[in-house]
């Protein structure tokens, strides 16, 4: 069957997409690292309440870096944590120490089995490649190149621009919209021509913030509230599988 975009994409030159959680099925992972290190941090302190590895990290940490996401929870429990250096061993005494401690955590976890794909992220990614619509992966995290190339997605997007590229370039986070605003420029696509896709509410924010055309909400957690929670943080669309972004019929030439 012919499969075509959807009319949503019609008048889009390029498209910038979120890796956890959009592209790949990620989010899991970095929620369970971050309840781990989160939570022993909550028990030192005295904190009887546990992070809640679906609501806390999507109100939260999903879309931040490290750094700003350890530091927009702890805040949330007024913990009153220093904020540590920035070379802090894995902890619980700061903000830098717990961020440490979920990256080492997360990287014990990346010996083991690649994540895969979304099957609907790769179809329209496919379809995006065909149709000669560029596509960029954006992500807060160091290790999105080793999620995109474990899911063998690399070969469908021309650029990516992850935590580390924001590090070296010395772009704001989340829900900053400088990640964004820079892959757009590489390939070469005014924000307004561009589309953004995202399943963070910081990054539907930064969408909105950043100008682009058209900023697509992707409601994995299919809450209560967490499609009118995106539409609110600035989504014009939302979905819950990237699929939907594609026409499954298209009209045949001379119908119509």
């Amino acid at each position: 069957m012919a499969v075509a975009l959807s009319r949503h994409l019609a008048a889009v030159r390029a498209v910038v997409l979120d890796t956890d959680g959009v592209l790949t099925d990620s989010a899991w992972l970095h929620a369970a690292t971050w309840k781990t290190a989160f939570d022993a941090c909550l028990r030192a302190a005295g904190d009887p309440r546990p992070f809640d590895a679906v609501e806390d990290y999507r109100r939260y940490v999903d879309g931040r870096s490290r750094l700003d996401g350890a530091a927009a929870f702890l805040g949330s429990r007024d913990l009153g944590l220093p904020p540590g250096a920035s070379d802090a061993a894995p902890g619980t005494g700061s903000v830098a120490a717990v961020a440490a401690r979920k990256e080492q955590l997360l990287r014990e976890r990346l010996r083991g089995p690649g994540v895969p794909a979304y099957p609907g992220s790769v179809r329209l990614l496919k379809a995006l490649y065909v149709a000669g619509v560029p596509c960029a992966a954006v992500s807060a995290s160091r290790h999105a190149r080793e999620f995109l190339a474990g899911a063998r997605l690399r070969g469908l997007l021309r650029e990516t621009v992850d935590g580390e590229e924001a590090r070296r370039l010395g772009l704001p986070g989340k829900p900053d919209p400088a990640l964004f605003l820079e892959a757009a420029r590489r390939l070469g696509a005014a924000p307004g021509e561009c589309a953004v896709v995202e399943d963070a509410l910081a990054g539907v924010a930064a969408g909105r913030r950043g100008g682009f055309g058209l900023v697509v909400g992707v409601d994995r957690a299919l809450g209560p509230t967490s499609a009118a929670e995106l539409r609110e943080h600035g989504a014009d669309l939302v979905v819950t599988d990237l699929a939907a972004l594609l026409d499954p019929d298209p009209p045949r030439p001379g119908s119509g």
